[in-house]
């Protein structure tokens, strides 16, 4: 079913190049803003796009790290860059929860910014010390409810999925656990490794390599299927928990005021960019399913998606910081 979705994109989509090449769009370097460092799942996932797309325009196209405060760094970049389509933001579920989680956010997410492209979801995997007893999802859970001064969940950022898939896991297993953040999910994975942290919930795509290499013990993945990259590793689902389905999100962003018929040929160019990777296997390789939507279904997403993380924040008592 997937191939026959992309297959009807990318013909679709034939007609980009020309359009392209006959100067609708302006000469110079096409930048991808990333808001987090370097080696994250984010920047993966953007600099496989950014190689795509520079393949397929015939222009430059630059990945920019901007780290930092909830990604709003980057975010405030490029909201404030030139509204001409050659700055855009590349950032995860992450950058549309400004207002939730942050006291005094730089921008609106929803108004500040021109949607562009959602280019593909990622389930997120729950990972516990190597030398932690627990194998399932149960016994985690159970230890947790048991001793819950003893368990401590490693936050990457506030908003992130990680943050609010460890929410909803606390939810659905009627468990308190004491949250800790952290500046990435490097130093929150290096933790938990180290058995100073006992669990994280983090995109598959950061994760699976501690997991794989024996470092961190893989629990459970949070999507409605096993991933492809992790296929041994069940799902939360499966193990007792049918609520418990979350993923991080990818997505592109213009500066609020970008040309509309600008916004549709980079959204156009980015699907198709999109669609190649989903061919080629290499945003599989990743953990990563490839989303191909309209403009308007990517905004009606994000506004569902944060009707939700907003319910769950509330729920927990969580306060802007």
């Amino acid at each position: 079913m997937m191939k026959r979705r992309i297959a009807c994109a990318v013909i679709g989509l034939c007609g980009l190049a020309p359009v392209w090449a006959q100067g609708s769009f302006p000469d110079g370097t096409l930048r991808l803003v990333v808001p987090f460092a370097a080696g994250g799942g984010v920047d993966q996932a953007a600099r496989l796009l950014s190689r795509q797309l520079q393949n397929d325009l015939g222009i430059p196209v630059i990945v920019d790290n901007r780290a930092g405060a909830s990604g709003t760094i980057g975010g405030k970049f490029v909201q404030t860059a030139k509204p001409d389509g050659m700055t855009l933001l590349f950032s995860a579920a992450t950058h549309v929860l400004a207002q939730q989680v942050l006291a005094n956010p730089p921008y609106d997410p929803q108004t500040d910014f021109a949607p562009v492209a959602r280019v593909g979801d990622a389930p997120l995997m729950l990972v516990i010390p190597p030398t932690a007893p627990q194998n399932t999802l149960k016994e985690v859970l159970d230890a947790a409810r048991a001793q819950p001064d003893k368990w401590t969940a490693a936050l990457p950022a506030l908003g992130a999925p990680s943050h609010l898939a460890t929410l909803l896991l606390a939810q659905q297993g009627q468990v308190k656990l004491t949250m800790a953040p952290y500046r990435g999910t490097a130093p929150a994975l290096a933790d938990v490794a180290g058995g100073h942290a006992q669990l994280l919930l983090d995109s598959i795509i950061s994760l699976q390599g501690m997991a794989k290499a024996g470092k961190v013990k893989a629990v459970v993945v949070s999507s409605a299927k096993r991933s492809g990259v992790a296929p041994d590793v069940p799902t939360a689902a499966e193990s007792g928990y049918p609520g418990m389905i979350y993923n991080s999100w990818y997505g592109v962003w213009a500066p609020k005021g970008t040309p509309p018929d600008r916004v549709q040929l980079l959204h156009k160019a980015i699907n198709k960019a999109t669609a190649e990777l989903a061919r080629s296997g290499a945003y599989t390789a990743l953990g990563i399913l490839p989303v191909l939507e309209s403009t308007d279904q990517f905004r009606q997403f994000v506004a569902s998606d944060i009707a939700r993380s907003t319910a769950l924040l509330k729920e927990a008592g969580f306060k802007p910081e």
